[in-house]
């Protein structure tokens, strides 16, 4: 069998599959669920082995410490695997969900009822908790998913593949229902993007240019994992001990991930209160600073000029570029020409200062005095996520179960007929 049969056989069989999760009672659903966490715990030292051998590959293509931080898998990461099932296990199932209902002057009720969208394809790069939020998101949704990962996941996925296959089985629940693409062979991505027949919907969740790639070549309906420049902007009025933790761990906390900040913005007026203490900092945790004119100067040794190509770069690593502003209409300026409408946070004790920014940054989610790192499903109450939608078309932000349903228009009548 070649690559394009192959991904075709993974396209009708994700249709098929698509058809009967489509009327899957959630007990049902919920089965298989619970199945998954049992064989997460009983299959981790196997998954982790698998992973080694994904870690060792990955050191041996020099990729970065971050991006090897993404891919790497634990004993804790394992179980925080199993509790982001149990969270969307307690999820209310969307499926079926009637609202809106009406009474027209003729009789006819009118509403509106919630659906699976069909048959979902991710493709994404790195952290194998993607390959499991992906299974679990679509499975409890009632969409059937053909999950590729990268190629420097693949041994890993194979195994958590292994896994979700069998809990399907357990609970009498089509195992085509999760399919992870089992080659690394990059055609696969090209096939995928022309079966508009069989794919309702195609996600990317990657790098820049995987994302460019898929929203360029595809027949199939694109909803974009964009990247993620997410900005911290200190204001004047700014709580500067509050300002310190939250613009570290913004940065620090996880560097290779997409919430992760990229550039700090620090308002005139507290530049010198904060920023010395903020390079200190940066320095003890081993970050690297490109800095404009005003921030270089407080530190000309060991803060490197920004360049204008390092305000929309999505570093990915322990980089961060600093710009200090004259106020924070600079600051919403600056964000509205290099951000990727992903993430932006606000540090500021001003409530008007506050709500404004709220208003005027058109990022997926905007925060007031606290860390980007918040912008992720399981943090906000989504149980997971599939993705953070930079697309403002479907869903806008962390995608949860019931964005992946759609609503479609019911009626309810007792004869009428259309004058």
């Amino acid at each position: 069998m070649n690559i394009e049969q192959y991904v075709n056989q993974l396209g009708e069989q994700a249709r098929t599959a698509a058809t009967v999760l489509a009327t899957t009672a959630t007990d049902q659903k919920d089965r298989a669920l619970a199945n998954l966490i049992a064989g997460l715990k009983a299959g981790s030292n196997k998954i982790l082995a698998a992973n080694d051998l994904d870690l060792v590959a990955a050191k041996e293509q020099d990729l970065s410490a971050a991006m090897i931080d993404r891919l790497r898998l634990t004993p804790e990461r394992i179980d925080d695997l199993c509790q982001s099932v149990r969270d969307v296990t307690a999820l209310a199932d969307p499926v079926g969900d009637i609202t809106g209902m009406t009474l027209r002057p003729n009789g006819l009720q009118v509403g509106k009822m919630r659906i699976p969208l069909g048959v979902v394809a991710f493709i994404y790069e790195s952290r194998p908790n993607v390959t499991v939020d992906g299974a679990i998101l679509c499975l409890k949704s009632g969409n059937a998913v053909i999950l590729r990962g990268g190629k420097e996941t693949i041994n890993t996925n194979r195994a958590l593949a292994e896994i979700i296959g069998a809990a399907l089985k357990q609970a009498d629940l089509p195992s085509h229902a999760v399919q992870v693409v089992n080659t690394t062979d990059r055609t696969v991505v090209e096939h995928l993007l022309k079966m508009e027949g069989s794919i309702d919907l195609l996600i990317p969740r990657g790098g820049e240019q995987l994302i460019r790639y898929v929203n360029e070549n595809s027949r199939v309906p694109v909803l974009k994992h964009y990247k993620g420049v997410c900005h911290v902007y200190v204001d004047k009025d700014a709580d500067l001990d509050q300002a310190l933790p939250i613009a570290m761990n913004s940065k620090t906390h996880r560097p290779g991930v997409c919430n992760a900040a990229e550039t700090l913005l620090v308002h005139e007026k507290v530049a010198d209160q904060f920023l010395p203490g903020f390079i200190t900092e940066a320095k003890a945790s081993g970050l690297e600073l490109r800095g404009c004119p005003a921030t270089v100067k407080y530190d000309a040794e060991y803060i490197t000029p920004a360049t204008e190509s390092d305000w929309p770069e999505e570093y990915l690593d322990m980089i961060l570029s600093v710009k200090v502003v004259g106020s924070a209409e600079e600051a919403i300026a600056h964000i509205g020409k290099y951000g990727s409408d992903h993430t932006e946070a606000i540090v500021t004790e001003n409530y008007t200062t506050a709500h404004h920014f709220v208003r005027a940054v058109q990022s997926s989610l905007v925060l007031v005095n606290a860390s980007t790192r918040f912008n992720d499903g399981g943090q906000l109450g989504l149980g997971a996520e599939i993705g953070i939608s930079t697309t403002k078309l479907h869903a806008f932000g962390p995608m949860g179960l019931q964005h992946l349903t759609i609503e479609k228009y019911i009626a309810f009548g007792n004869g009428q007929v259309r004058q």
